[in-house]
């Protein structure tokens, strides 16, 4: 684990309330004549507000993101400025789009889809186009798309004018659970019907000292599977100053034997090399964590957590489990955990107790975890994690993905496939406990007056649980092995937690040197055998 001290890098700060509620229940199909599209005669669109159909498969967009990488980059033409510099949140809220002209991509409403209104924070005009049968055809903006009230700004918009995205609907119209918009951004309710973190096509430059490039999806493509329960396929083309590619992500939400859900996506970027790139971020997400059970800041909230995710989770290629608290750092932070060939990472949420947030109104303990598996051999690199100061739960502060070691120069084309699910919990072996908590306070022993205690030591109390425990008790030999990067390490100590089945706990004192941040790596162990995951922290002293 590196730490990268990056004071000056930025990141997109994204809106956490950008996405419009919801829509109402599924108005009357129109029957269409002829021998138009599965997915057009299912919906309310005419079929003259759809452009003439095209030839397209996969190939034919990885074609056209090759033919776009041998040119500069044109940054796209925003339609009536003036109109959409009008249309702000409030505005945004009184446009909704007509049920009735949902789109029915599979004809057996399993994939009802409806499209987003673009406004003042989302106004990159966005193509969308239906698939079915190798040929694709394009949908026209038009107003009566939407329910528009009398005097509003978007009656200026003109047709054509292209989307600001799209959501996928549940099967009774009410919510939906998919939802992409905004560059390169996509999103799933996860397992609780609750929005939480976001995923990104792909990241340039995130946390540099240069500014951070925003490549966007110009133009979806829709498509059923052919298999009666299959899923949906979402292609879209990539564009941005360094890059172009081409995305295929089949995308299925299933229903849990517990009744939650989890959504699964199967994706391949096939990426075309503008300009050189001196970091690519591979399967990007971002996430905001304001503070949590161990909080190095003083709250000014009074529910006691605030996040979307707690821990950074990797399944590196040798197979060792790590978990990686995630905190708010004094200033923006990276840290680079190199690896070979990872088997999964990702930015969970572990901790599902209503009682630790008490946020009855976003319900934090909902927010869906994101894991992702490569399908096939990445090579050398590393998982960053980057870590913003922030003070408020507005804006997403926290970004992970994998950054390849081999630089991206242009004109290469580069390829990587993996799965990305939106689910509850990863699946974890039981022969491993997990840390289900982590919280720090001064240090020295117990009862002790603060004045007492000794100066510039903090303790640390990590709880693990797992049915590893079974049998095991305080005379079993299980120890707690800890390092730390700077300092010293005392009062070393792990027992099982009195009435608390399968639950250990370890606790240490680090007398802090300097400073600068200090890295802890600590797990339990019995005999050779590893107990539990790898538990790593980053501690900013006092004085930093």
């Amino acid at each position: 684990m590196t730490p990268i001290d990056d004071r000056k890098g930025r990141i997109m700060m994204t809106s956490r309330r950008s996405l419009l509620k919801s829509g109402g229940g599924l108005g009357l199909a129109w029957v269409l004549a002829g021998n138009p599209l599965k997915a057009m005669a299912a919906s309310g669109i005419p079929q003259n507000e759809f452009k003439a159909p095209e030839p397209f498969s996969f190939d034919i967009l990885d074609q056209e993101a090759q033919r776009l990488a041998r040119y500069s980059y044109e940054p796209p033409i925003t339609p009536s400025p003036n109109v959409l510099a009008e249309i702000d949140y409030d505005q945004s809220q009184r446009i909704r789009y007509r049920t009735d002209r949902t789109v029915d991509l599979d004809g057996a409403g399993h994939y009802p889809v409806q499209f987003f209104h673009m406004n003042k924070y989302a106004s990159d005009p966005v193509r969308i186009s239906l698939v079915e049968g190798g040929e694709a055809r394009e949908l026209i903006y038009n107003q009566d798309l939407f329910e528009i009230p009398t005097g509003h700004p978007a009656e200026g918009l003109r047709a054509g004018a292209g989307f600001a995205g799209f959501r996928i609907m549940a099967e009774d119209r009410k919510t939906d659970w998919f939802a992409a918009m905004g560059a390169s951004y996509f999103r799933s309710s996860g397992p609780y019907n609750q929005y939480g973190l976001s995923a990104r096509g792909i990241a340039i430059d995130t946390a540099m000292s240069k500014r951070e490039e925003f490549p966007r999806f110009t133009h979806y493509w829709l498509e059923a599977s052919p298999e009666p329960d299959g899923p949906v396929v979402i292609y879209a083309l990539l564009d941005g100053p360094s890059i172009a590619g081409a995305y295929r992500m089949a995308t299925k939400r299933v229903t849990q034997p517990n009744g939650s859900y989890r959504c699964d996506m199967e994706i391949e970027a096939r990426l075309h090399i503008r300009a050189d790139i001196d970091r690519i971020g591979i399967a990007p997400f971002s996430s905001m964590f304001w503070y949590g059970e161990d909080s190095h800041i003083e709250p000014r909230d009074w529910r006691p957590e605030i996040h979307d995710s707690d821990g950074l989770a990797i399944l590196t290629g040798n197979g060792e489990r790590i978990w990686r608290p995630i905190i708010n750092p004094p200033h923006a932070m990276t840290n680079a955990f190199s690896d070979r060939d990872p088997k999964g990472f990702g930015l969970l949420q572990r901790d599902r107790d209503f009682v630790h947030y008490l946020d009855d109104g976003i319900f934090y303990e909902r927010r869906p975890s994101v894991w992702v598996e490569p399908l096939d051999a990445w090579g050398e690199g590393a998982v960053h994690l980057v870590e913003l100061h922030t003070d408020t739960e507005t804006w997403d502060n926290i970004v992970a993905c994998w950054v390849p070691k081999e630089k991206c120069k242009a004109g290469q084309r580069r390829v990587f496939r993996y799965r990305l699910s939106w689910l509850d919990d990863i699946p974890f072996p039981a022969t491993l406990g997990r840390t289900i908590g982590t919280w720090s306070g001064i240090g020295g022993p117990p009862g002790l007056s603060f004045n007492a205690r000794p100066a510039a030591t903090r303790k640390f109390v990590i709880d693990f649980a797992g049915d590893v425990f079974e049998g095991l008790g305080r005379d079993s030999g299980v120890e707690l092995i800890v390092n730390c990067s700077r300092g010293s390490i005392s009062g070393i100590a792990t027992y099982p937690v009195v009435g608390q089945r399968h639950r250990w706990r370890a606790m240490f004192d680090l007398k802090e040197q300097g400073a600068e941040p200090i890295d802890l790596r600590a797990y339990l162990r019995k005999g050779d055998t590893a107990l539990t995951e790898t538990w790593l922290y980053q501690h900013f002293p006092a004085s930093a």
